[in-house]
């Protein structure tokens, strides 16, 4: 059975002070997930543990993002994070800058088109 996309949501998140790269990532989760109530498995007829979730975050420095804590968001399904070079880093007066993550997510499902 060949695996298709129902549904792809975008979050932004930022970490204004620390320099926290994972924090910006996980609030750019939230940010996409906390906005919407997906309930494409129900939609679909299957269970929430088939959700086949992949996450996309873009920083300006992806070897600082911790992919675990990441994954402990999600309370479901299958997911899978990728870092990727890009967000922002903003510089401030005192040097250190202000950190903004980009998150893309994909929800998709092992099944036939109709």
């Amino acid at each position: 059975m060949p695996k298709h996309r129902v549904l792809t949501e975008f979050g932004m998140g930022t970490s204004l002070r620390r320099q926290d790269y994972t924090q910006a990532a996980k609030r750019a989760l939230q940010d996409a997930l906390w906005h919407n109530s997906i309930n494409m498995a129900e939609l679909y007829g299957f269970p929430k543990e088939a959700m086949i979730i992949d996450v996309e975050i873009a920083v300006q420095e992806p070897d600082r993002v911790d992919i675990d804590a990441l994954l402990d968001i999600f309370p479901y399904g299958q997911p899978s994070v990728t870092v990727h070079h890009g967000g922002l880093d903003i510089p401030r007066p005192d040097g250190k800058p202000t950190v903004i993550a980009n998150a893309a997510i994909n929800v998709s499902f092992m099944m036939e088109r109709a």
